[in-house]
């Protein structure tokens, strides 16, 4: 008769053969990370080999909410990578799929994004929520899909990596607050202070070189202006503490300057999606939004939203109407870019350090969100304006100029962080007529309360 065999012995020898096929599957272990491990992919920016459209960029999957998503084009092979801003060793990653999964794909990590190394690969996918323990380190992490699950594109809720190391930042919380957002911004009220063919940015050291800009903002803008003089300059904005200078081309009438009347109005906005991440400018940075060479298609297809010109019954022109309602005013708005590349403050074309997000979020290239400018400037113009012009020519040739000199970063900080990551809709003193009981950023005085 043979000896039965021990229980454990034989149990562990399921489990051995358990393993042995998970493994030969392909499929993750699934253990706990390490309690030391934290979530290092969270609101970093994130590219991809393609996107469905509008709304569905990389980012998405990345920005810790299972409302938005990452969707790729119908084909293979396609991508989706994250950089966590330093070396990190990864643990641990987490895939969220929607319905349209990866039968096949790969887990990658690279030091410099572009030479990759495997720490995880499948051929059988199933989709769902998949926890997979992975072994490996890099600044950069990759799901790289070879074959899809559905006759759709690849689809991810969230992708999470976990480990250590990384960028070591701490994203701005998402609000808590239960009211409906329907707005995310603070104005910036500021009455003209000169005219003068200036452009401290374009033409730094070198008075008379550009045509007429009408200047707004601080009282002492020049060619020869730098950071530490606005700083010491007045303002003619509301909030005394906003030193900065703002410009743009005068509007003409014929011959006639036609300068805008009373305080015009420059938004502080949320350009991204996830609007409580919306950083304050750093001071002495400075942009050029638009040009003075422009088309009217490069104009009208500008990245950022354009409402172009506007007045009586006449919205989203391209060029000034050639008449407008007797008494009314001729309205232009353009948004400016919104993401900053987190190094320079300004750039050899004094642009290249700023971009649009792309799908709602910042490219990586530009990971830093900062507040979205718009102009929205009124010249009191009106009757028959067909010889009226900007000094730069065209309509479409609108731009504008932004040196940024809050003589207190604190104020600005305060500003962004109520108004804009708090989604109100809020005076240049951080209070939103609308929502009373959210109080005010700053005290009637412009100080912090």
């Amino acid at each position: 008769m043979r000896p039965s065999r021990s229980p454990v012995r034989f149990r562990l020898g399921l489990v051995a053969a358990a393993i042995t096929a998970l493994v030969a599957a392909g499929l993750a272990i699934i253990s706990p990370a390490s309690a030391a491990d934290g979530l290092l992919s969270q609101s970093r920016p994130a590219t991809a080999s393609s996107s469905e459209g509008g709304g569905y960029g990389a980012g998405a999957a990345f920005d810790g909410s299972t409302g938005t998503r990452w969707s790729s084009a119908a084909a293979d092979p396609q991508w989706i990578q994250v950089d966590l801003g330093a070396s990190a060793t990864v643990s641990q990653v987490v895939l969220n799929w929607e319905g349209a999964y990866g039968k096949a794909f790969k887990i990658q990590t690279s030091a410099n994004g572009s030479s990759w190394t495997d720490v995880y690969s499948t051929t059988t996918g199933t989709g769902g929520t998949q926890t997979l323990n992975v072994s490996g380190s890099g600044r950069y992490v990759r799901l790289y899909g070879t074959a899809r699950g559905t006759g759709y594109g690849y689809s991810l809720w969230e992708f999470k990596v976990y480990g250590t190391g990384g960028a070591g930042t701490t994203p701005r919380p998402r609000p808590t607050f239960t009211d409906e957002v329907t707005h995310h911004e603070f104005q910036a009220n500021c009455s003209p202070t000169a005219n003068r063919p200036d452009d401290p940015i374009i033409y730094p050291g070198l008075p008379g070189a550009s045509h007429m800009h009408t200047f707004v903002g601080n009282r002492t803008t020049n060619a020869n202006s730098t950071a530490s003089s606005l700083l010491g300059g007045g303002t003619s904005c509301t909030n005394p503490h906003d030193r900065s200078a703002y410009w743009f081309p005068s509007f003409y009438k014929g011959s006639q300057l036609i300068e805008p009347a009373g305080n015009q109005v420059i938004y502080y906005k949320s350009g991204i999606l996830n609007y409580w991440e919306v950083q304050p400018f750093p001071q002495s940075l400075r942009f050029v939004v638009g040009s003075p060479t422009a088309t009217l298609a490069e104009f009208r297809d500008s990245p950022g939203a354009v409402e172009g010109f506007e007045c009586g019954d006449i919205s989203k022109s391209w060029d000034i109407p050639t008449s407008c309602v007797a008494g009314s005013q001729v309205n232009v708005r353009y948004q400016a870019p919104s993401c900053w590349d987190g190094v320079n403050l300004d750039s050899a074309n004094h642009k290249s350090h700023m971009s649009y997000p792309v799908g709602g979020y910042c490219p990586a290239s530009h990971p830093v969100a900062v507040p979205m400018l718009e102009f929205k400037i009124a010249f009191p113009a009106s009757g028959d304006l067909s010889q009226a012009r900007l000094a730069s020519g065209r309509g479409y040739t609108w731009h504008y100029d932004f040196f940024n000199a809050w003589d207190n970063p604190a104020i600005l900080d305060a500003l962004v962080t109520h108004c804009i990551n708090g989604g109100l809709q809020c005076n240049p003193r951080g209070y939103d007529l609308y929502k009373p009981h959210r109080g005010a950023a700053l005290t009637e005085n412009f100080e912090l309360p």
